[in-house]
């Protein structure tokens, strides 16, 4: 997975590890719209780098998962 200058300022904002911001905070320190904001979030939360609870968004890792991950092999 790539990460976009969206998805790259989400993770700098979040990057203190467990630090917990809501979309609108997250839309702020980014100074991107929270449209943006959101999908970026969605993309993160389904490649397992977030974490939410209550609406905020807490980083589980800044290492966007490799193609060897996302690749299985079935027999």
């Amino acid at each position: 997975m790539k990460l976009n200058k969206v998805d790259e300022a989400v993770v700098a904002a979040l990057k203190p590890m467990g630090k917990e911001l809501t979309l609108p905070d997250l839309a702020e320190a980014t100074g991107q719209p929270e449209k943006k904001v959101f999908r970026s979030l969605k993309k993160l939360f389904e490649n397992e780098m977030l974490d939410s609870r209550a609406r905020k968004y807490k980083l589980l890792t800044d290492k966007p998962p490799t193609k060897k991950d996302d690749e299985t092999e079935v027999q």
